[in-house]
């Protein structure tokens, strides 16, 4: 009788160490594992450009004088060549009419040299030579009038002397000129490309319009 009661009392401590066992909680499962992150590789190195082929600049045309607009006036000035022979300097000027109705002229224009910083030069100018030569320039042809039509153009030729006549006087340059083509007209300027070289002769002579034919 003791010996069952003893298996028993075995029994029952063997169940109840199991139950006690079975209530353990389990240790939580380890995380399965994330994607792993492509491991890249040394990247290729890209081919480099070759190098673009360099254009070269285009020189800049010249501007064509129709292509300037038109002054005020309906006229505009333009260098028309020249000559330097043996220090004796001659030059022409022509007025344009690019305007859309005739132009008259008559006589002589009215002439200022000025500097390169536009401030007018020490000059006598006068008509015809002006005691600078006794050569015959053009510039001693008689005035008379003129229409020009539209396109057409006239021109007018200055004389002048690049002489030092005095050391201690300095030498005198225009590199602009302002005009009256005709009474009452507006004022032209031109920035020349070549100056007027007087010396300190001080002298300028030019001549009257004379037409010709548009270029």
């Amino acid at each position: 009788m003791i010996a069952k009661r003893w298996v028993r009392g075995l029994v029952g401590g063997v169940i109840a160490v199991g139950a006690l066992a079975g209530c353990e909680v389990p240790p939580p499962p380890e995380a399965a594992p994330g994607p792993t992150a492509p491991v890249r590789g040394p990247s290729a190195s890209r081919p480099a450009r070759p190098p673009q082929p360099v254009q070269p600049s285009q020189p800049e045309r010249p501007s064509q004088p129709g292509s300037q607009p038109c002054p005020e006036g309906g006229v505009r000035l333009r260098e028309a060549g020249g000559d330097a022979a043996m220090g004796l300097r001659l030059a022409s000027l022509a007025l344009v009419n690019c305007g859309t109705e005739p132009y008259v002229l008559e006589g002589y224009p009215e002439l200022r040299v000025l500097d390169r910083q536009g401030a007018p030069v020490e000059v006598s100018a006068g008509t015809g030579t002006n005691g600078v030569t006794t050569s015959v320039t053009g510039v001693e042809a008689a005035p008379r009038r003129m229409t020009l039509r539209p396109g057409a153009e006239a021109t007018f030729s200055m004389v002048w002397r690049n002489t030092v006549t005095d050391v201690t006087v300095p030498a005198v340059e225009g590199w602009e000129i302002e005009a009256v083509p005709r009474p009452g007209a507006p004022r032209l300027r031109l920035r020349l490309t070549q100056p007027i070289d007087l010396g300190n002769t001080g002298r300028l002579g030019y001549g009257p319009w004379i037409e010709r034919d548009a270029r």
